[in-house]
């Protein structure tokens, strides 16, 4: 097993980001007092954004991914690539700002938590409300109540059992935590191999927080850290790429869980049952 050091680092996946970076960067200035690594592992952005971001700081690292690998697959290209000085990585997309002192507050708490593997600020969306980042596993009852009734029926029970709407706002463990902002200990995210490369984006996290509780590892939930989520930057030129890859990412994660020839028919249902919402939420957007 190899021992890291104590250092600090960063690594933001970006693809054309914009002038979210910038936010991101000057905001992460005043996240925390201790000195910062950043690496941002590029999917082949064409603003040359990243570009000039690294050529102005030396603190900054562009490190080409060779393509578009999707969003785990990129993370992991970029936590490998440092040194064993940093035992501390944060996951993040480039379009999160910082609030002040949100990374000490999440450093804080992992001394609270020596089991805990990954740990999530409490998320803003830009308009103020709370992003729901800490939930439950998505059980086969839970996950489906949820992909069907989410849209058309918000407050039915499995979303906000899933979604953990009935819960107090408080430090605690999760079953897993938004991939958007993570604090990771790298030996527990070692331990597992990292993000799953098959996710090409959606549901890694949650496969990620499921894999690190197996393997004896917490997700801890750490709301005095706050972070706001910009957004969709990226993304929202391909929004029905997007919410292809949502569904078919949805479809992996139950099946890999419902293997052998008994589960076959509900793996067929599953994939039917998703097919047909993904056509009609592309075709509402």
């Amino acid at each position: 097993m190899t021992r890291y050091g104590d250092g600090l680092a960063v690594v933001t996946v970006t693809y054309s980001p914009g002038e979210t970076l910038d936010t991101f960067l000057s905001t992460l200035k005043d996240a925390t007092t201790r000195p910062v690594r950043v690496v941002l592992a590029d999917n082949g952005s064409t603003d040359g954004v990243p570009e000039r971001a690294a050529a102005a700081s030396d603190e900054v690292t562009f490190l080409p991914t060779g393509g578009n690998l999707g969003y785990g697959a990129a993370a992991n290209r970029g936590v490998a690539s440092l040194p064993e000085e940093y035992g501390w990585v944060v996951v993040a997309n480039p379009d999160v700002s910082w609030d002040a002192g949100s990374l000490d507050v999440l450093l804080e708490a992992a001394k609270r938590w020596p089991r805990g593997g990954a740990f999530g600020p409490l998320i803003h969306e830009p308009n103020g409300e709370v992003y729901p980042s800490a939930r439950q596993l998505p059980s086969l009852g839970r996950g489906l109540g949820h992909a069907v009734f989410g849209k058309v029926w918000p407050s039915n029970p499995w979303t906000r059992e899933y979604r953990q709407e009935d819960t107090a706002v408080r430090e605690r463990p999760a079953g897993w935590l938004s991939g958007s902002c993570l604090l990771l200990r790298r030996e527990a995210f070692d331990s597992v191999d990292g993000f799953d490369p098959r996710y090409f984006m959606y549901f890694e996290d949650v496969d990620l927080g499921e894999r690190l509780g197996r393997a004896g590892w917490l997700n801890v939930y750490v709301p005095d850290a706050s972070v706001t989520h910009i957004g969709g930057h990226s993304t929202s030129r391909m929004s029905n790429r997007m919410l292809a890859a949502h569904h078919s990412s949805a479809y992996r994660y139950l099946s890999d869980r419902h293997q052998g020839p008994l589960w076959a028919p509900l793996r067929l249902a599953v994939r039917t049952g998703l097919g047909l919402r993904l056509r009609l939420v592309t075709r509402r957007s």
